[in-house]
């Protein structure tokens, strides 16, 4: 099944399917000062005692302070100082914008006090070097908002302390819906979400064309006019990606079009969804030595409700947006999870191409794109699956119905039969999911059983398609298939059968 399956089947509810990048964290960096060692060589470089730190970097502060006063001076703009943790600067943007509008131009400035890296001035009495350490510290941040004519509603983050980490927000259906209305696409953008496009096929083919080299120009301007250190400083930014979100949004055209779909599939994909599963959908293979975050998470919104899959840095989400749209976002904060053919420099100057993670530049944001629609199309196919009755009628078959091999018959399994339950509980031990099973392991839990009787187990379980073998040895693994017959059988009674039976009286 591919994501046409899902679609084809309820084509006559769905208005359209977008693809299109959604919220984007940019982070600029100066490559020369963005570490110790480097602010150290620059400032030797230039004759300043590494102990004149703090003097060399005050004027520069004092220029960014400066500039943030004319902007807002110049824009009719008051810079508010935020002392809240919990402030919402959503809300404070679409008070601002109900009464400014949604012209382009600055639309307002604040400052915190925030976290921030910096630098340290050290001697080392033993080298008689004196140097910089990284250290932490806090300093002022100035946030300012704006409408660009090309991307719409964006804030840069400018530290007014070294080495002026900057941090930039756009997201890409405001682009979109920019393109759109130049070629006079009928389209409507709700918060970040297309309700209605005229021409689906385009609006596709034009978010597809997002090209980082218009993006790096922006962000270049951007950096100039809010962050004056860095001409001072006589540097440009490398601009890479720091959180990124794809999304694909299937589009109904009446919230009780999607409502009985979504809370059919959401229940379903709350119990169905496995760990090996998350990883399938991220592109990826779950192995005994990976220890970072995995799992599911449900909540209920105002919104709605949504459902998250986590992979360590990535996650994959899917919810409905406004009750007629079907979400589904893949989120990264770290690119260089996925991996793709590129060519490769290596430091004895030679290159290949080879299997290799995603560069943080923004220049991967067209092989990102690949990846990301990647993951979203599979996770609908797992949908279209898993909300097929069809699948299941199917899948129940193959493990009920009795299989002939080599003029033998091995029978199907039954959920309610013991010997069929105290087998499934067996195989599904921990340490059997994790580094497989043999017959003596077997013969430790089922004490009743021979040899023999175990081996015609396990050809049982692997005629109807439960375990597999591994290679060049007698040991035996849990099929992906296995492993969902496995959870269903266990669960049964107790979630289900028992529950409902409890309800009526004994005759």
């Amino acid at each position: 099944m591919t994501i046409s399956a899902f679609i084809e089947r309820y084509q006559e509810h769905i208005a359209g399917v977008i693809s299109c990048y959604d919220r984007v964290m940019i982070q600029g960096t100066l490559p020369i000062i963005s570490y110790a060692r480097g602010m150290t060589r620059y400032l030797s470089r230039r004759g300043i005692r590494i102990f004149d730190f703090v003097a060399f970097v005050k004027p520069l502060t004092d220029a960014i302070k400066n500039n943030a006063e004319q902007l807002a001076t110049k824009n009719g703009l008051k810079i508010d100082y935020i002392r809240k943790k919990n402030f919402r600067k959503e809300d404070k943007i679409k008070e601002v914008l109900r009464s400014r509008g949604t012209h382009p131009g600055l639309v307002w400035i604040f400052s915190a006090l925030e976290a921030c890296t910096t630098y340290q001035p050290w001697y080392d009495k033993k080298s008689g070097n004196a140097y910089l350490k990284p250290d932490d510290g806090k300093c002022l941040h100035y946030y300012f908002y704006f409408i660009d004519h090309d991307l719409g509603l964006c804030f840069l983050r400018v530290p007014t302390w070294c080495p002026f980490r900057l941090q930039f927000y756009c997201n890409a259906h405001n682009w979109l819906a920019r393109q759109l209305d130049r070629l006079n696409i009928p389209n409507r953008l709700l918060q970040n979400a297309f309700v209605s496009i005229g021409d689906f096929a385009r609006a596709q083919r034009l978010s597809d064309s997002w090209k980082p080299s218009d993006l790096h120009r922006k962000l270049d301007r951007f950096a100039r006019l809010y962050c004056p250190a860095l001409k001072q400083i006589d540097e440009t930014c490398h601009w890479s990606l720091d959180i990124v979100e794809y999304a694909t949004d299937i589009v109904f055209h009446r919230q009780s079009d999607l409502q009985p779909i979504y809370d059919n599939v959401l229940r379903t994909v709350i119990h169905a969804v496995k760990p090996d599963d998350i990883a399938t959908f991220l592109g990826k293979k779950l192995n005994a030595n990976y220890q970072d975050e995995l799992g599911n998470r449900y909540n209920v919104r105002i919104h709605g409700s949504r459902v998250r899959h986590t992979m360590g840095s990535v996650s994959i989400k899917m919810y409905d947006k406004f009750g007629h749209i079907l979400r589904i976002e893949t989120t990264t904060r770290d690119v260089s999870f996925f991996k793709h053919y590129r060519r490769v420099e290596h430091r004895d100057g030679t290159s290949e191409t080879t299997f290799a993670a995603v560069k943080k530049t923004i220049y991967s944001l067209p092989p990102l794109r690949e990846l990301l629609l990647a993951s979203n199309n599979r996770y609908i196919e797992f949908l279209s699956a898993i909300e097929d009755q069809r699948a299941g009628t199917d899948k129940l078959y193959q493990l009920t119905k009795t299989v002939c091999e080599n003029d033998r018959s091995y029978r199907g399994f039954n959920f309610f039969d013991d010997g069929d339950q105290l087998l499934f509980r067996t195989i599904a031990r921990c340490e059997f999911n994790i580094s497989g099973f043999k017959n003596k392991n077997l013969r430790q839990w089922l004490a009743n059983k021979t040899s023999a009787q175990i081996s015609r187990m396990i050809k049982r379980l692997r005629v109807h398609g439960l375990i597999k073998k591994a290679r060049r040895c007698y040991k035996y693994y849990l099929t992906k298939f296995g492993k969902h017959v496995l959870a269903l059988g266990l669960k049964l009674k107790e979630l289900v059968v028992i529950p409902e039976l409890a309800f009526f009286p004994a005759r």
